[in-house]
């Protein structure tokens, strides 16, 4: 009798080990996700483990999801969650989901930092692609002391941006980001290019100050290499640069589509037809394509330039002021017949 009585005992105990190892196998270590190519979810400061739950609810089996509860309520995961873009790999098991989730193993995305007008625009575009909003990042952008930090000032602002496709992660905060931004462009500054500079006497921060100029001109790149010439062979003249788009910026006003007499008496430093040499900064992030147009510019004797009539985006270039006046006059000629005031 005492046999038979271990023996059901023997067999009750393999049963509950059985139970047990196809719950462990069905629930936690079943492949968490339903769906056929990997997910993300992102997880950011306001997120609770029920909010959590919803937004694994649509990507889950059933069965996973009931297995990552489990984990989450032995391992108190409400208690440590951690903020991030998370992939949801189709491949994965509940069990791994649920570390990747409770460690913090997130899942970085391609960051693109644009050549815009503001920095404010630039904290607004940067803010729809992170967990951070724009606020945050015009704040910190705007610190006095973190600008110390990153080596820049209020007119220098825009040369901390590189524009490229970085790899961040979607939770970095706004004073890392820009501390991200200070090593790319320490990187970008390579020293080819710091000698490049040095050969035109003009610094980093003044060569970012003459690419924006050259960005507003035109979008041909092709042709940035020729203005930045021109540009130069005005600043070792010291001949004003009288670069319109330095006045729409003065004015506050980048619609403006014709300059007249009245917008050139605009009285800022960085109307260029009304002070010297180089504006105290930057009238918008450069692109690379500019930078690198000043840093190696078309060698010509070329002082004067004009829009073409036949509003292309390029210019007619010139050696001495009559001719440019005659290209200047061929130009507010089609501006006329057009009706842009």
């Amino acid at each position: 009798m005492k046999r038979i009585k271990k023996k059901y005992y023997l067999m009750a105990i393999g049963g509950c080990v059985l139970a047990i190892v196809f719950v462990f196998y069905h629930f936690i270590m079943t492949t968490f996700s339903s769906r056929d190519t990997t997910q993300y979810i992102y997880i950011d400061r306001d997120d609770t483990v029920d909010s959590v739950y919803a937004k694994l609810d649509t990507i889950a089996s059933k069965h996973a999801m009931t297995g990552f509860r489990t984990l989450a309520r032995y391992k108190d995961y409400a208690k440590n969650i951690r903020t991030g873009r998370y992939a949801i790999d189709t491949q994965k098991s509940t069990l791994n989901i649920f570390r990747q989730l409770r460690n913090g193993q997130q899942e970085p995305i391609m960051l693109a930092v644009p050549e815009v007008r503001t920095t404010d625009r630039m904290a607004t575009v940067l803010g729809k692609r992170l967990m951070i909003d724009s606020t945050d990042i015009a704040s910190a952008m705007h610190d006095p002391a973190l600008q110390e930090q990153l080596g820049v000032d209020s007119t220098s602002l825009p040369c901390l941006f590189v524009p490229n496709t970085y790899e961040v992660f979607w939770n970095i905060s706004a004073r890392d980001l820009l501390l991200r931004m200070q090593k790319e462009r320490e990187a970008f500054w390579n020293k080819e290019r710091q000698q490049k500079a040095k050969a035109i006497n003009l610094t980093p921060n003044e060569v970012c100050t003459l690419a924006s100029i050259i960005d507003e001109e035109t979008a041909n790149n092709g042709e940035k290499p020729m203005i930045a010439g021109m540009y130069l062979n005005r600043l070792k003249k010291g001949m004003l640069l009288q670069a319109d788009p330095t006045v729409k910026f003065a004015l506050g006003d980048f619609t403006l589509r014709r300059i007249l007499n009245k917008h050139l008496t605009v009285d800022s430093p960085y109307n260029t037809y009304k002070y010297a040499g180089l504006p105290p900064g930057p009238i918008r992030v450069p692109s690379v394509k500019a930078i690198d147009a000043v840093l190696n510019p078309v060698q010509h004797n070329y002082l004067y330039m004009c829009a073409k009539e036949d509003f292309s985006g390029t210019h007619n270039f010139a050696t001495t002021l009559q001719e440019h006046m005659q290209n200047a006059r061929r130009y507010q000629q089609a501006l006329n017949q057009r009706g842009i005031k």
